[in-house]
């Protein structure tokens, strides 16, 4: 039996998963765990941000044979509504500062030198014929479209969130593969957090419905 760590950074998105199916556990997070076509689930609330996401994967993604992030997003350049496979994921404020600009790197490494390819690629798509995206992850809520537009220039990033970046990079350093699949609620731009409430439940559900489609083929 394989086992499987779905992270949710918002009590919603994680409800949406499966919804009333399995057993509630407190281990410093909310966790849910339940057994679904030969696999051991354990979805995990992990709150919001890159500190809070990487130390729930941290934690409990140690024994698990995939890291999976299911939720919500904002677009940059992509279809507002739609739920995208993430086939790639970068933090879009891990770099260095310079008096002229801000150089990216992947996170983890020194970020000195020549800015090479900063992403974190995931697990190939087996099939559940989404549209692919990149998604930028940073600790910040984006609502500007002067910022969204420097990130799809400087970065070919296509969605925004908070959390997917951070699991990446546990999962590299864990060497386990990792999966994400969002949903979008809003544009990253003035109305985003009006937008982003009005939506959630809609596209949490969106998003976590792809997710069990993808676990019924691993």
């Amino acid at each position: 039996m394989s086992r499987i760590l779905i992270l949710a950074a918002l009590p919603e998105e994680a409800d949406a998963l499966f919804p009333g199916e399995g057993v509630r556990t407190a281990d410093g997070f909310a966790i849910r765990r339940l057994a679904v076509r030969g696999h051991a689930l354990a979805v995990a609330t992990c709150g919001l941000g890159k500190v809070h996401a990487a130390l729930a994967a941290g934690l409990f993604g140690g024994d698990a044979d995939l890291l999976l992030m299911s939720g919500t997003c904002g677009a940059l350049d992509a279809e507002a509504g739609r739920a995208y496979w993430l086939a790639e994921a970068v933090q879009h404020d891990y770099g260095t500062v310079r008096p002229d600009r801000f150089d990216r790197y992947r996170a983890g490494e020194w970020p000195a030198g020549e800015v090479g390819e900063a992403h974190f690629a995931a697990m190939p798509d087996p099939g559940l014929g989404l549209p692919h995206a990149r998604i930028a992850s940073g600790d910040s809520f984006i609502a500007c479209p002067d910022v969204a537009a420097g990130l799809v220039r400087g970065l070919g990033a296509t969605l925004v969130d908070m959390e997917v970046g951070a699991v990446a990079q546990v999962a590299a350093r864990l060497g386990k593969p990792w999966a994400a699949v969002k949903a979008v609620t809003d544009t990253a731009d003035e109305g985003s957090s009006r937008d982003f409430h009005a939506n959630l439940v809609r596209a949490a559900r969106a998003a976590a419905m792809e997710v069990e489609r993808l676990i019924a083929m691993l």
